[in-house]
């Protein structure tokens, strides 16, 4: 596995893979790798001839107030676990690489933006965009692959690499969960041993929507209450929202009808962190 620092070596290995004709597949990260990643990685090396990792902590997606600094960052652990995974390159730029010194230049999908999440991190996904749009032109990839987890992620990427004519094709695989159905997530390790058992709940209020579709069920506001009648059963976290929306714009719905994605996130009361889960219901992304 080569370990690449510096953007243009990065576009010049780039550049070699394609004049041989190999396609690229990459998986952006912000590293503190675990198997919901390699699950990504492996995706990307069964798609394309050459498999890119980056690891890159995005400071313009994070709000003052939330986990920048503390964020982790096992830089020689994933650079063991990329390689054993068989990753080709890791791309691990510093700042100054990405954001050099008068950098001024954001993307923001919008409307897609202020949606779900985007009600409490409000540059949150223009931060996203951006990072992924200037890795995607370095890395110059084919595919680049994305967790479902993250589903709204995922949707405003597409938008942004349709929109934006890129020839990049945007995947999304399966979330990778825990034995208990909770979403494997980096933040997952600042959770408490109550707040670990607690969050099992996220994934059963889910699977809750998930057996009333499957018996019928249409209505948005009844999966709702189901949804909420699950987490009611604990008080270690709060809810932020719970909501089911279109898969295309993310605009809420009465009635589901096609492919429709059911998002909710909470957060911790002890130790404050904001865990994201969905599911999506008569389709995929």
């Amino acid at each position: 596995m080569k370990i690449v620092l510096d953007h243009r070596e990065m576009s010049f290995f780039a550049d070699q893979y394609r004049a041989q004709g190999k396609t690229i597949g990459f998986v952006p990260t912000m590293g503190a790798l675990h198997a919901g990643h390699l699950s990504l990685l492996e995706a990307a090396k069964k798609a394309c001839d050459i498999s890119v990792m980056s690891i890159f902590v995005n400071p313009t997606q994070f709000a003052p107030h939330e986990d920048f600094a503390k964020y982790p960052r096992p830089f020689e652990q994933d650079c063991r676990l990329a390689s054993e995974a068989g990753c080709d390159i890791l791309f691990a730029p510093e700042k100054k690489e990405l954001y050099p010194e008068g950098f001024s230049t954001f993307i923001k999908v919008e409307g897609l933006s202020e949606a779900l999440c985007g009600g409490s991190r409000p540059d949150h996904f223009r931060g996203v965009a951006t990072i992924v749009c200037k890795l995607i032109n370095i890395v110059k990839a084919h595919k680049a692959v994305f967790g479902q987890k993250d589903a709204q992620q995922a949707i405003i990427l597409k938008r942004m690499a349709c929109d934006l004519n890129m020839t990049c094709a945007i995947v999304v695989a399966p979330t990778l969960r825990l034995e208990d159905g909770l979403a494997m997530s980096s933040r997952n390790n600042y959770l408490s041993s109550a707040e670990r058992n607690a969050a099992a709940f996220i994934y059963k209020g889910l699977q809750r929507a998930r057996e009333l579709h499957e018996q019928g069920e249409r209505q948005a506001h009844v999966l709702k209450q189901a949804i909420q009648a699950v987490y009611a059963q604990t008080n270690v976290f709060a809810v932020e929202y719970v909501e089911i929306v279109n898969t295309t714009d993310l605009q809420a719905l009465a009635e589901l009808k096609g492919a429709t994605l059911v998002a909710v996130a909470c957060r911790t009361g002890e130790t404050h962190t904001r865990l994201i889960d969905n599911i999506v219901l008569g389709g995929s992304l």
